[in-house]
This record gives structure tokens, sequence and C-alpha cells, in this order.
């Protein structure tokens, strides 16, 4: 199969916010912080112009147009993290015990989950920033990876193994995603 042609995104920079381009790495600057990512990939090429970050492939391949669009969502998701900030909303849901959750250092600790005597932990993931609030749980951050994966960590913390969920739908539950943090 032969492939001709050349794909390019081009992404504007926000207001307020600086990008630097030092090898294959890319620095976002913000009011909510500095996010840095490495895009090493052989045939996409990524470059700081002006008041854009293009982001292009010469001869692309179906993979390689797709990486294209990956890497433009991924300027993205820095820029609204260090303008806006990520929040991921969680709901703490319990019928038989009532379930006591906190953060303490760099883990999520639930206590008395379905009467359990040692309590459960989900790993809160780089500046990632969780409040309880009764029986709401807020994740919020810069990045939006480390965000979501601590969020979907709590999640997974508390699934039941060995009862009928139907029965037993106590846990942490995500209630609203990857929205701008007030």
């Amino acid at each position: 199969m032969v492939v001709t042609g050349h794909i390019e995104e081009k992404i504007e920079v926000p207001k307020g916010v600086q990008v630097t381009m030092a090898g294959q790495k890319l620095t976002v600057k913000g009011p909510n912080g500095t996010l840095t990512r490495d895009f090493a990939h052989e045939k996409v090429k990524m470059k700081v112009d002006g008041g854009h970050v293009e982001v292009s492939c010469e001869m692309p391949r179906t993979a390689e147009k797709a990486l294209v669009g990956t890497y433009g969502s991924h300027v993205r998701n820095m820029f609204g993290g260090v303008t806006h900030g990520w929040e991921y909303e969680m709901k703490i849901v319990y019928s038989h015990f009532p379930i006591k959750a906190a953060t303490k250092g760099n883990k999520f600790i639930i206590e008395n989950f379905l009467g359990e005597k040692a309590p459960r932990q989900a790993n809160i993931i780089g500046d990632t920033k969780v409040q309880v609030k009764g029986n709401e749980v807020i994740a919020t951050g810069a990045d939006l990876e480390s965000v979501s994966q601590t969020a979907a960590n709590i999640e997974r913390a508390t699934r039941i193994k060995g009862f009928d969920p139907r029965v037993f739908q106590d846990g942490i539950y995500i209630t609203e995603k990857a929205r701008r943090a007030k």
C-alpha cells in the first residue's frame, strides 16, 4: 500500500499559557501549574510556532494519522489543565454499614466498608487533590490523566466480589467525569 501526503493539526495556545519544546518534551505553564509530557515518536513531529502548537506527519499510515489526533487531544487537555484544571465528582453510597473515607498523604483510606475490619486503600496519583465533603468525594488537579486515574483507583478499591451487586450496592462511584474545576 502506497501512502502519500501530509497530515497536520494546529492547536492555538490560550492566553496566559507559555509553551516550550525541549527535544520531544512539551512543557506547558499556566495559572494552575506546569505540565510536562514526552511526545516521542519517530514519524510524528511536534513544534511550537508562535501562538500555535503544530503536530504533523509526513507520509502517514493509518496509525500515524490517529496518533496526530491523539497528540492534539493531549495538548488541548494540558492547556485545559493549566488554565482551569480538571475535576471528578464521586458519591459514597452505603446501605449496610456507614463508610468513613479520608485522605492520608498520597493514599485514600476507606474504613468500615461492608463492616470490614481492615481499611481499604487507593493511590492518589501525582498532584491530585482529593476532598471528602459528606457523601461527596471530589478529585481535582491540572493533569487530566492523574485525576482520572485517581478517581478510577478510588472506585476500584470499593469493588465487591462474591456478593450480588443488585443487593450490595455499597461503594464509591464516579458521578461526573472530567469537568472544568470551579
